[in-house]
């Protein structure tokens, strides 16, 4: 879980990559960075760890000159946090091209190889977003071209999705030349597209969430389809790639559930939407399990759950009130490496309001349970608040499975729901009584947005992958992703 942008424009495009990367900062917290190239097709790139305000300072942005650009922060997932792997990544053969990348590759290990021996190219990080780089640099030199015609680099694409597996939404800067975007033959991970007409004319922007482009007054034209690709070249000219490289459309789940700012659209889904809707099916579920429920007041676990808690409570007509005190400049605990650091900062970002929880049975709503050390810490400071009961209702279905497509859940074991039922799961936290929403409730309430989306990558729920290659994968990289072997 990643965010990329790439704009092409007739100004400077640093502040506004700047900006752009700071809207989308809940995507990643670990590394920030930014490449832009001049017309004479003079590169500049700067990237380190840290969050954007504190990797990007004057100097670096006057040294950031150019018309086009893309920026990425980094959510560390394969790979890890060393600072020689924030992207972008860059090559210099041919053209100059720097690619940054949102997602994870499946076959890394066998295209690291296969790159080594057959292409003669050399990786020099743990990264995969450096494999696919000098994949797609690959591809494009097989050309041997000045300058690539549009249908020339649609192809390095296409032999790009023919050799890479998994999931992967891209932006990339030629040098000189312009800016490709493409997304995987699946779709799993989002990637969107606008416009912003000037006096000079068209300005392009490609983003991982609307938000982005709409902050920077870009409207919307489309998001880019599953094995789509998109070139816009310095002047501002749009080619899109016509063949259909897709393998069907499924969109991750979990960008509504927690990922994705709820000001976000996502395949022409609402997020917010979404979340109220989920907090209604929620309320539904809860009302069908438990007529007689004894709930006083609910309160959510801020910020990705209040959307879903607002309309649960009025469905149950019970009072919504909140009831932690949320430390805005503490980041989001689910993304932070390491169980250790996770755990020691749900205390420093939430603080109870006595009033709210005192002699109360309090229904807790929060966007998921992944590891379940965070809800445990919370139903504690709810009690010693002191609330009477502490329930509490997971916005999406028992998290019982790893992810390989991008976000930090590599090992079945640290899982809390991996192996037990939803009442040991409320033992192990310590509720009274713990309430999961089910998935195809949770399906519903994206799809409403979006009728025609017929599939949802959900593995993380039921462990259906859409590459069909979680095995070999899992074996290979799981257990150096995780926590244990993090600390």
């Amino acid at each position: 879980m990643c965010a990329v942008i790439g704009i092409v424009g007739f100004e400077p495009v640093n502040q506004a990559i700047f900006d752009a990367l700071t809207v989308l900062q809940h995507r990643g917290q670990d590394a920030a960075g930014m490449a832009t190239c001049e017309a004479d097709g003079r590169l500049h790139l700067h990237k380190a760890n840290g969050l954007v305000r504190d990797v990007f300072r004057t100097r670096h942005m006057r040294r950031l000159q150019g018309n086009i650009g893309i920026g990425h922060v980094r959510y560390p997932t394969a790979g890890g946090s060393a600072e020689a792997e924030a992207q972008p990544f860059y090559v210099n053969s041919p053209y100059g091209i720097a690619l940054a990348h949102n997602g994870t590759l499946t076959n890394a290990t066998a295209l690291k190889e296969s790159l080594f021996k057959d292409d003669l190219r050399h990786i020099n990080t743990r990264s995969d977003s450096e494999i696919l780089l000098n994949v797609l640099a690959h591809e494009l030199q097989k050309n041997k071209k000045h300058h690539p015609s549009p249908t020339d680099i649609f192809e390095a694409v296409h032999a790009v999705h023919k050799r890479c597996r998994g999931a992967y939404a891209c932006v990339v800067m030629i040098a000189g030349l312009g800016v490709l975007a493409f997304r995987d033959p699946y779709g799993v991970r989002p990637l969107i597209y606008g416009k912003r007409e000037t006096a000079q004319g068209t300005e392009y922007m490609v983003a991982s969430e609307s938000v982005a482009l709409t902050s920077q007054n870009f409207k919307i034209i489309s998001d880019v389809a599953p094995g789509q690709s998109l070139w816009i070249e310095l002047d501002g000219s749009l080619h899109i790639d016509s063949s259909n490289q897709a393998k069907g459309y499924s969109p991750c789940l979990f960008e509504f559930v927690y990922l994705a700012r709820p000001d976000s659209l996502i395949d022409k889904m609402s997020v917010y939407k979404t979340r109220l809707n989920i907090g209604r099916h929620l309320a539904d579920h809860i009302l069908k399990e438990w007529p007689d429920y004894d709930i006083d007041v609910v309160i959510p676990v801020p910020e990705t759950s209040r959307s879903s808690a607002i309309p649960l409570a009025q469905r149950l007509n019970v009072k919504f009130r909140e009831g932690f005190v949320k430390n805005r400049y503490i980041g989001r605990t689910f993304i932070m490496p390491g169980q250790k650091i996770r755990k020691k900062s749900v205390r420093q970002k939430l603080n109870a309001l006595d009033l709210e929880f005192e002699g109360r049975t309090v229904l807790l709503v929060d966007d998921s349970i992944v590891r379940g050390t965070t809800s445990r810490e919370i139903i504690q400071m709810a009690r010693d608040a002191g609330a009477k009961k502490v329930y509490f209702a997971s916005a999406s279905p028992p998290i019982r499975y790893p992810n390989i497509y991008g976000i930090d859940m590599p090992v079945s074991e640290e899982l809390v729901a991996y192996g037990r039922t939803a009442e040991e799961v409320a033992a192990f936290i310590g509720a009274d009584k713990l309430f999961y929403l089910p998935l195809e409730q949770l399906i519903a309430s994206a799809r409403e947005g979006n009728p025609s989306i017929e599939h949802f990558e959900a593995s993380v729920f039921d462990g259906q992958y859409v590459t069909g290659d979680e095995s070999a994968y899992l074996k290979e990289v799981g257990m150096a992703r995780a926590d244990s072997v993090k600390s």
